[in-house]
């Protein structure tokens, strides 16, 4: 076994182990979400706070981990002999993205359970994280039913594995933490919230600590056993001041005016909910014993704030996570007071407890905010397009195509999106197989049985009825002679399911010249904004392809981070002649080589534009041959006619009529006014058989 890297030997990342140790205080705070960019110590940091755990007892030989002191009395082990103990370290369970559910809830033998009604069960995940810390790598691609079991376990505490009537329950108490990369996509809200605390990691823009970072790791990697000895001793300090504020925090008190604090804080950032105030005061509470004091102090409250909210206040996606320091220091003075008793400031004093952490590591006490300046991650510089001068000229059609005015005209300033509205589904005709989502039919391992088949490898979802009647007529020949059904393992039956897979929603955007009226790209942007809430919502992964000038630029490759798309379309430029060939073949391209990548991810393609077609030579013979491209290959297609004005050409309409789609308008695009869309994209996209 690999000796994992110290925990106090992570450079930097103050607010990361901050919150790993308080978590260590105290469990109840709930877990910790780490979100950064790769490369920061995210998944180094939390593998190496196991060893600062306290050792736990268990009963001897329990597979769940009951405490001798109260056993758990539907321990599928128990009834637990008094007086049978055994003490181990606290196990750090990964568990992977890509797991299935009998891996992290356990999996029952069906075949002995029917056959002999016995509740033959093997743990999963969960069962081994009890009392334990369960760490999510990218916790933001985990797949939705392993979500939803996440979810009932930490709301309950519990595990429940039901199979046809045969159920078995055991405790399920772990500190869940999980790391993520907000560019592979957001976390569900439902799963954000469970997460007691979050914090927001960059790498350091100072040289020195970079210097330190890099020779750290070498001399890890060169000789691991001789580093962690020589980090021993600080490792043993924090361990056992961990075990100090550990017997400590019973007696933390925490006062009237701490508590009113809290709950002012909560209510002025209009977090949802009231968990976020339990989290607060239990944050504030692991602060004051984690300094060694008896009290909960204003600063403890700061810090607890600037640790549990940040994630609980963001409306929708596109909003970053953070707090106002200001307002929040304001509402802190405003409700800010003491309590009938002075408070104890402890044997060592207000701002008390043990000197801070190693290499200048987590201090002892509250009202550090989180790190900012240096270590705050770099701004996303969206790429630019192709900066294509002034073109006059005239579309085929006869149209006038809008030219700005002026030095370095080719090109307008961004504008703002107008505000985003709901939209009504677009789905891709047919039944899939891809990823789990929540846009398109497809055959998925949840949702409702639609038949039965038998088994490709280890059976997950057993079909009763189709068993039973694969098993009949056997039964005479097989020898039965009891009540019970002799099912042998060529009888059993999965079960077909249906349910909804996520697609990839390619946006390809118009950003030429004629698109450049200011209140019209607005309302454009407005349009796209709106429909990626909805794949963010459906789980979809996002392309962008914009065409402007003499070209197309692949805005952003496909990917689950439907955030990057927003800024990436926020910053994005006007101006130019209308390639519409060339962005309808860049967006082919993008399709070939993602269908390389993930072959059973289905495609929906969304061209954004009024339909003309002005770059390149014969414009529109072009664009229809690169459209009928996508009718031949059967791809999905809705075509936003974004042509303004009381004269119209037409021309989306035709384009759309050449992809083998539909055309809406951007009026029609909202929910309560495109009723017939779906059947409209169903009835008229053909796809491939």
């Amino acid at each position: 076994m690999s000796t994992p890297f110290p925990f106090t030997a992570v450079v930097g990342q103050d607010d990361l182990r901050l919150a790993l140790l308080l978590n260590a205080v105290s469990p109840a705070v709930g877990g910790v979400l780490v979100r950064g960019e790769k490369g920061t110590a995210k998944s180094t940091a939390v593998r190496a706070l196991s060893a600062l755990m306290p050792a736990l007892d268990a009963v001897t030989g329990c597979r769940f981990s009951c405490d001798p002191a109260s056993p758990d009395p539907a321990c599928p082990d128990g009834p637990h002999e008094p007086g049978a103990s055994e003490t181990r370290p606290a196990r750090m369970v990964e568990l992977p993205v890509g797991a299935s559910e009998d891996r992290l809830v356990g999996a029952l033998d069906i075949e002995r359970a029917l056959a002999e009604g016995v509740k033959a069960f093997e743990p999963g995940l969960l069962a081994d994280a009890h009392r334990g810390i369960l760490y999510v790598d990218e916790v933001n691609l985990l797949h939705d039913h392993l979500v939803d079991l996440l979810l009932d376990a930490a709301a309950m505490g519990a595990s429940y594995v039901e199979r046809e009537g045969v159920s078995v329950r055991h405790a399920a108490r772990f500190l869940l933490v999980g790391t993520m990369n907000p560019e592979e996509g957001e976390l569900r809200p439902q799963l954000l919230d469970r997460f007691g605390l979050t914090v927001e990691v960059a790498a350091s823009r100072e040289p020195d600590q970079r210097v330190e970072v890099v020779r750290r790791r070498l001399a890890h990697d060169d000789d691991p056993e001789a580093f962690a000895a020589r980090w021993a001793d600080e490792e043993a300090a924090v361990r056992a001041r961990i075990t100090a504020a550990r017997e400590l925090l019973p007696s933390v008190r925490l006062g009237d005016a701490a508590l009113r604090q809290i709950a002012a804080t909560c209510a002025a950032f209009e977090v949802d909910g009231m968990r976020a105030d339990i989290v607060m005061a239990r944050t504030a509470t692991a602060l004051a014993a984690w300094a060694g004091r008896t009290d909960v102090l204003a600063e403890d409250v700061r810090q607890a704030a600037l640790l549990a909210l940040p994630h609980r206040r963001r409306r929708n996606p596109f909003d970053a996570p953070g707090l106002d320091e200001d307002k929040l220091d304001e509402t802190l003075e405003e409700f800010g007071g003491s309590d009938d008793e002075d408070p104890d400031p402890g044997p060592q004093g207000p701002e008390g407890g043990p000197d801070g952490g190693p290499e200048g590591g987590p201090d002892g006490g509250g009202g550090l905010p989180p790190r900012s300046g240096d270590e705050a991650a770099d701004a996303t510089v969206p790429p630019q397009g192709d900066g294509a001068g002034p073109h006059a000229g005239r579309s085929e059609e006869g149209g006038a195509e809008p030219q700005p005015a002026g030095p370095g005209a080719g090109e307008q300033s961004p504008v703002r999106a107008a505000e985003p509205f709901r939209t009504r589904t677009l789905s891709v005709p047919g039944i899939g197989e891809g990823a789990a989502g929540r846009r398109s039919r497809a055959r998925t391992e949840h949702g409702r049985t639609t038949g039965a088949r038998r088994p490709r490898g280890t059976l997950t979802k057993l079909h009763l009825a189709a068993t039973v009647h694969a098993a009949a007529p056997h039964q005479r020949a097989r020898g039965r002679s009891g009540p019970g059904l002799v099912v042998r393992r060529d009888d059993l039956r999965q079960a077909v399911r249906e349910g909804r897979e996520g697609n990839l929603v390619l946006f390809v955007v118009d950003a030429s010249g004629s698109m450049a009226a200011r209140q019209r790209m607005s309302a454009v942007k407005g349009a796209v904004l709106s429909l990626l809430l909805d794949a963010y919502q459906r789980r979809d992964k996002v392309g962008l392809v914009t065409f402007r000038g003499s070209g197309a630029d692949v805005a952003l490759p496909p990917t689950s981070s439907v955030d990057a798309a927003a800024v990436r379309l926020e910053s994005l430029p006007t101006g130019g002649r209308t390639p519409l060939a060339a962005g309808l073949l860049r967006a082919h391209d993008v399709l070939r080589v993602e269908r390389l990548r993930d072959p059973a991810r289905r495609a929906l393609v969304v061209v954004v534009t009024d339909g003309r077609a002005t770059g390149g030579p014969e414009p529109v013979a072009t664009a229809g041959r690169a459209a009928r491209l996508f009718a031949a290959e059967g791809v999905a297609s809705v075509v936003v006619d974004c042509e303004s004005g009381p004269v119209r050409l037409g021309l989306a309409g035709e384009l759309a009529a050449e992809l083998g789609g539909t055309a809406v308008t951007l009026d029609e695009l909202r929910a309560d006014s495109i009723a017939g869309l779906v059947k409209n994209v169903q009835g008229t996209s053909r796809r491939a058989a």
